[in-house]
């Protein structure tokens, strides 16, 4: 059986993976929901781009399910801080998602000019308040959350919703639904022709520099004007858990103290930058496939440089410093860890295997004749 430490660590990095996962997936159907009211210029190019993905979104999904699985299992103390506290950022996600699924499903069933672009403005509001949603809320994770543990480890949250739009964590917002609609626009270019092709190409292109220009300036805002957390006190990385056992301080420049010690984590803001950058010129040819291997890898880069800044902090406290989350002393015991990190190298390539085979069955381009010649067939 591996060590308890060593589990501690792959299950940091399986749920950076069901993140990223969920950010390449869902940014497909995001960023094309969040694009439909504006890019369609009939009901044909927006039957394109909601068929586009209206095959994949729901497998899509289950990177996000999985990852607020994985968390409640790996890191209980995690899920029940974090959903209690951000309870209301979780009810508008939550509710935002419901127009998903209903408008997939119904938007196409009734041949009024005014039910088919109602459903498309809700469609809008589901793909596009996640991914900001998410950005914010790691802007959050890097400023620390007012949280704390009284002696009996009930967690109490100190902070409001409005609290939470505060100008960094907006930014950070930005930058996340900059790269959605990147990763999406580039999909969408992948599986259509003609005008709408070279509308999404255009989009994908500002989305992408517009998102590399943002994640530097973001950056530099941790930087310069973002104090860090440290641990001060000895800390046994096989302990159970309790975040109370340890003293933490604040300082400049903690959040970049792990790159100076390893400086081979710089790949992954250098991944984050190129891969916007790279998207942009490759979609600029109509290089789709070149451009979604690129938006792809922004968003690994994009979640995998907070992780890497902040470890072994997931959850930083600004109310109380000894409160702080960190991945060796919120996690589930050691057999819980073994249990799921076996079943995970079963499932895993399962998932993906058959992800797979969905996409390439369901490829080709859409173009309008083919959405009036299967009217009825599809969504």
């Amino acid at each position: 059986m591996l060590d308890y430490e060593v589990l501690k660590v792959i299950w940091w990095l399986f749920i950076g993976v069901l993140l990223a996962g969920f950010a390449i997936m869902d940014g497909q159907d995001m960023g094309i929901g969040t694009l439909l009211p504006f890019l369609g210029k009939n009901d044909d190019e927006k039957r394109i781009m909601i068929n586009a993905v209206a095959p994949h979104w729901d497998g899509n999904q289950v990177w996000f399910i999985t990852g607020g699985g994985a968390i409640f299992a790996a890191w209980p103390l995690i899920y029940a801080t974090s959903f209690s506290g951000f309870y209301w950022a979780m009810l508008l996600v939550l509710f935002a998602l419901f127009f998903r699924p209903v408008g997939f499903d119904y938007r196409s069933k009734v041949e009024n000019t005014t039910w088919r672009s109602t459903w498309d403005w809700l469609l809008f509001v589901g793909s596009v308040v996640p991914p900001i949603v998410c950005g914010v809320a790691f802007g959050n994770l890097l400023q620390g959350v007012p949280f704390h543990f009284d002696d009996n480890l009930r967690s109490f949250y100190t902070g409001s919703f409005w609290a939470l739009l505060n100008p960094f964590a907006l930014l950070c917002g930005i930058v996340s639904i900059c790269i959605f609609i990147s990763q999406g626009a580039n999909y969408l270019v992948l599986r259509s022709v003609g005008d709408l092709q070279s509308k999404a190409a255009k989009c994908s292109q500002i989305a992408g520099f517009l998102y590399a220009v943002l994640f530097i300036l973001a950056g530099i805002w941790v930087y310069f004007g973002i104090k860090g957390y440290v641990i001060t006190s000895a800390i046994d990385p096989a302990m159970l858990p309790n975040p109370l056992n340890k003293t933490v301080e604040i300082q400049d420049g903690a959040w970049f103290a792990n790159f100076a010690k390893y400086p081979v984590l710089w790949v992954l803001p250098v991944l984050a930058v190129a891969g916007g950058v790279l998207s942009s010129l490759f979609i600029s040819g109509k290089k789709a496939g070149w451009a979604i291997i690129c938006s792809s890898l922004a968003m690994i880069g994009t979640v995998f440089t907070p992780l890497a800044a902040m470890f072994p902090f997931l959850m930083p406290s600004s109310t109380n410093l000894a409160s702080s989350l960190t991945a060796w002393d919120c996690t589930s015991s050691h057999t819980t860890l073994f249990v799921m990190f076996c079943v995970t190298l079963i499932f895993l390539p399962i998932v993906l295997l058959y992800t797979g085979w969905a996409y390439k069955v369901l490829s080709g381009k859409l173009t309008p004749k083919v959405i009036q010649d299967n009217s009825k067939n599809l969504y």
